[in-house]
C-alpha cells in the first residue's frame, strides 16, 4: 500500500471515529473547562499494516481497593471511566482466537480472581449501557500480578508484523491478550 492510501485510511478511521462519537452521543457534555477526573487517553499500534487503536477514560486507584472492590468480580465493567473503551481496527483481525472485521467496537470485561472475560461489542455508549445483545464474543484470559500503575492503561508488548500482545494494566494486574493480523 502506497503512502497516500495508508494516509488516507488513517485520515478515514479518524473521522469514523469521529463521527461514531458524534452519532452515537459518545461523547460526554461537561459543560466546563475543568480536567476530567480520568482523563481520556488513546494508544494505537500498526501491526504489520493494520492499524489497531483503543480510545479510553483513565481511572485513578486514589488509595482505593481495585478489583473485587470498586471493580466488583464477576460483573460487566465498562474497562474505564465515562464513555465505554473504544476499539477500532482498519483491517480484519483474529483476537485470541475470534475474527474480527475492520471498524468500530467497544471492549468490556468481566473482572476476576483468576480468569477475566474479555467482551467485544458493538455498542459505544456512556458509563455502563451495557448491551448484551450487543457482543460479537467473549474469551477469557488470566490476570496476571504486576508493578503498581496508578491509572489505568491500555499498552502493547511483543509486537511483531503479525501479532501482538494488548495490556490492560491497573493497580497491581495486568491483563494480557492477543491480536493476530
Amino acid at each position: 500500500m502506497d503512502l497516500l492510501k495508508k494516509l488516507s485510511l488513517k485520515v478515514g478511521l479518524i473521522l469514523l471515529l469521529g463521527l461514531t462519537i458524534t452519532s452515537t452521543n459518545w461523547a460526554q457534555e461537561r459543560g466546563n473547562e475543568e480536567p476530567r477526573t480520568s482523563p481520556n487517553a488513546t494508544v494505537s499500534q500498526t501491526i504489520g499494516t493494520t492499524d489497531i487503536t483503543f480510545t479510553y477514560g483513565r481511572p485513578a486507584v486514589n488509595n482505593r481497593e481495585i478489583f473485587g472492590e470498586l471493580v466488583p468480580y464477576g460483573d460487566v465493567w465498562r474497562t474505564g471511566a465515562n464513555e465505554s473503551t473504544a476499539l477500532v481496527v482498519s483491517k480484519d483481525v483474529t483476537i485470541e482466537g475470534n475474527k474480527l472485521k475492520a471498524g468500530t467496537y467497544s471492549l468490556y470485561t468481566i473482572p476476576g480472581k483468576d480468569k477475566w472475560t474479555i467482551i467485544i461489542n458493538t455498542k459505544l455508549s456512556w458509563g455502563t449501557q451495557y448491551n448484551k445483545s450487543k457482543d460479537l464474543f467473549r474469551f477469557t484470559v488470566e490476570p496476571q500480578k504486576a508493578d503498581y500503575r496508578e491509572r489505568m492503561m491500555f499498552y502493547f508488548e511483543e509486537v511483531t508484523n503479525k501479532k501482538a500482545t494488548v495490556v490492560l494494566h491497573w493497580d497491581e494486574t495486568k491483563v494480557p491478550f492477543t491480536i493476530k493480523v
